[in-house]
């Protein structure tokens, strides 16, 4: 009998332990689901006879050690900086691990001992990244296969609410979480165009998005992700002219959240004594510039925007300008704005989100100049059953089949752009209607 230890319960969790206990008698699993809120974890095993939910406070050493060493496969669920824990456990005990995070130069150092010990560390198995890596290589190794010179290659992913359930002026509902919305895209930016580097301050970024057309839903656009040169080597795409990945919205989204930057709503670096005792009008009052007028119109004047127009209307919305009490003691701007959107952008109980990922690839072929354009678009059933869940539960789900069944070579740490990964997640994700659309189209030379 193997035994699969699923550390955290929390929004994205639910495709994931569903999956594995469907799988689990057919393929003898005895699975654990720990979280530090037990409740939360028993929930998601739901009375399932392969499944017991226990409690785990992660920061607990011991605790966390006496879990890892009775799995025989860990996946982690918890923030990307705690994962470097687990990661150093499972290697002493001698545990696969699989998570959905970004891999850190601190995770990759362990590959070496990793692989010496034939252990699997797969990360940045979930939707982006995850799927991403995994649709785009399958078509650049495609496109290779064939003759074809690769010469631009763009990314877009968004987790969006879907047309049916979209009934606020923002056009947005969080499907993920809400802390890293808020603080999306802090840094700055990179891609590069025409084999000339380009830069994005945070403050710049979200005031001029990329108009991006998706075919069966049309106009969005797209704001540049931090680091588009990271993949560069392990996509072979170390010579291309033109690489980005970036993050699609709903037209008018990115206007508005850099109205919020510019305000200074989104800076999580200083905390506002006595907040708990002002209002979110007093808050605008504090950080509106000095000049005649309301509190509104010194915020336009300050985003030089229309006071009528329609970011102050999603401002106004959003309840800014209310002379209501905050409630928060000493919080930063960028934690009263988390729990005021927490709020405004709550899914309800049938709403549907949707995921919306495209990839764009030229390349050239026999003289002659292609663009392939592939397409995602899944919808979820309601705010439980979720696409953001699935999409970032199943491809660990199906790792972890693929794991216990002898079918995975590559041991160490790695993310999943190799073909002994990418071709069976990706054949059976389309089970779970997840179903690319690919077009080709020539180009003017």
């Amino acid at each position: 009998m193997q035994r699969i230890l699923i550390i955290g319960a929390g929004r994205s969790s639910s495709a994931l332990i569903n999956y594995v206990l469907n799988k689990s008698i057919e393929l003898g699993w005895l699975v654990t689901v720990a979280d530090a809120n037990p409740a939360a974890a028993e929930a998601k095993i739901n009375g399932h006879p392969r499944g017991q939910a226990t409690w785990l406070d992660v920061t607990k050493v011991n605790d966390r050690r006496e879990l890892i060493g009775r799995a025989d496969i860990v996946v982690s669920l918890l923030p990307a900086h705690l994962h470097i824990d687990v990661a150093q456990d499972c290697i002493s005990l001698n545990k696969h691990l699989v998570t959905a995070s970004y891999v850190s130069q601190e995770l990759y150092r362990l590959g070496d001992e990793a692989r010496n010990r034939e252990l699997i560390f797969m990360g940045e198995m979930g939707l982006d990244p995850g799927i991403d890596h995994m649709s785009a290589m399958q078509r650049l190794d495609g496109i290779r296969e064939k003759g074809g010179q690769i010469t631009a290659f763009r990314s877009f992913t968004g987790g969006l609410i879907a047309p049916e359930s979209d009934n606020n002026p923002w056009h947005y509902k969080f499907t993920w979480n809400p802390r890293n919305v808020v603080l999306a895209g802090q840094g700055t930016a990179q891609y590069l165009k025409d084999r000339k580097l380009k830069f994005i301050p945070y403050q710049r970024l979200f005031g001029n998005p990329w108009k991006i057309k998706v075919e069966g839903l049309g106009p969005m656009e797209a704001y540049a992700n931090r680091d588009s040169l990271l993949y560069r080597s392990q996509y072979g795409l170390d010579e291309i002219p033109t690489i980005l990945r970036g993050t699609l919205r709903y037209p008018g989204y990115c206007k508005a959240w850099d109205a919020l930057i510019q305000i200074g709503l989104t800076d999580a670096g200083f905390p506002i004594l006595d907040s708990a005792k002002i209002t979110y009008h007093e808050l605008m009052e504090a950080l509106a510039p000095r000049g005649n007028g309301s509190v509104k119109d010194r915020i336009a004047q300050l985003l030089e925007i229309n006071p009528g127009g329609e970011v102050m209307q999603k401002l106004e919305w959003l309840g800014l300008f209310r002379k209501k009490k905050i409630n928060l003691p000493d919080a930063t701007p960028a934690l009263i704005l988390e729990e005021l959107l927490l709020n405004k952008w709550k899914l309800e109980k049938d709403d549907r989100d949707m995921i919306v990922m495209q990839h764009e690839i030229e390349y050239l072929l026999d003289g002659q100049k292609y663009k392939e354009t592939s397409n995602l678009i899944m919808k979820g059933e309601d705010e439980e059953d979720t696409a953001m869940a699935r999409t970032v539960g199943l491809p660990m789900g199906i790792f972890v089949r693929l794991i216990s069944q002898d079918k995975i070579r590559a041991t160490g740490v790695h993310i999943p752009t190799m073909k002994e990964v990418y071709e069976p997640v990706l054949e059976e994700l389309r089970e779970y209607g997840m179903e690319f659309t690919d077009k080709t189209v020539k180009l003017n030379k």
